[in-house]
């Protein structure tokens, strides 16, 4: 997925739910794993990614700014289909558009004066990342696409126990469900995963969540976590995962929540990513039909 922003940092912060691990704008221009060929080409891209990060900095106080309106729009984004190479500030001005009667004018004028000074700060951040572009960050998206986030695969069930990949080896397909505690979409869909769980376990398949405040064994947001899902009576498997491993950069780089995506058994992902919550019914349908498209493919494969 492209070296943008996430909405995780965005709502998190907007909620003053703080957390690093899940904050995409962070995490890309932190973790960015280039081969240093030189001292002062080192020199150069840490302060290029110093750079970024102050101009993701200055989005996400945005959005803590004037949380309550910017949390209103971001749950309104469940039928977005972000597409990872436009404009970011495009995409927040298209969905407030495609929602505008929902705000009122006073909420409209503040997301408009907002997003048009994201817009000059994309402007900035892209003209980084065009310098960036070279022989190391070519070779860095071809390993990415070459290799799935999830082929070496780690983490913990809250209950304290290991997971690795083969968590994807035994099922025919996997549906991994990102999300945050603070995030209200995310929690209306908790009963509706725990029942998809169920339907789908006699035909090979899972539910896993991945709340992203408990990356890198958050033992307080693990504990809310679990006090949540118990009291939405979800109870299939929830992980917490490394933020800096594959899987915990690949959440970075979400664009809304909940996001929901479907891995196959050799730790694929299959099809594009399902933004919104599946208690919305047709989210439900067209997810249920993914998941037997790969459970068809994976029959057909034995």
């Amino acid at each position: 997925m492209k070296t943008k922003r996430t909405f995780l940092s965005i709502l998190t912060l907007c909620i003053a739910l703080l957390f690093t691990a899940c904050s995409g704008k962070e995490a890309a221009s932190t973790e960015k794993s280039q081969d240093t060929k030189t001292e002062s080409s080192s020199v150069s891209t840490d302060d290029s990614n110093s750079k970024l990060d102050n101009l993701y900095q200055q989005e996400n106080q945005i959005f803590a700014d004037h949380e309550d309106v910017w949390n209103k729009a971001f749950g309104m984004m469940s039928k977005s289909a972000a597409d990872q190479n436009g404009n970011y500030a495009d995409y927040l001005a298209d969905t407030v558009e495609s929602n505008k009667d929902s705000f009122t004018d006073d909420e409209l004028k503040t997301l408009t004066a907002d997003i048009e000074t994201i817009r000059k700060i994309e402007e900035q951040i892209a003209e980084i990342e065009k310098k960036n572009t070279g022989s190391d960050n070519t070779d860095q998206k071809n390993s990415s696409n070459d290799a799935s986030p999830f082929k070496n695969f780690s983490g913990q069930d809250y209950d304290g126990n290991s997971v690795d990949e083969s968590l994807f080896s035994k099922n025919a397909v996997t549906v991994i469900n990102f999300w945050f505690t603070g995030c209200k979409p995310c929690v209306a869909e908790l009963s509706k995963l725990n029942e998809l769980n169920d339907a789908i376990k006699s035909m090979g398949g899972e539910v896993v969540g991945i709340n992203t405040e408990t990356f890198d064994g958050n033992k307080t947001a693990i504990k809310e976590a679990k006090t949540l899902l118990k009291s939405q009576g979800a109870k299939y498997r929830n992980l917490s995962i490394d933020s800096s491993s594959d899987a915990g950069k690949y959440a970075s780089d979400i664009m809304a929540f909940p996001t929901t995506i479907l891995v196959d058994r050799n730790g694929n992902i299959v099809g594009d990513p399902m933004l919104g919550g599946i208690d919305n019914q047709d989210n439900y349908d067209t997810l249920m039909k993914q998941i037997q498209s790969v459970i068809d493919a994976d029959s057909t494969k034995k």
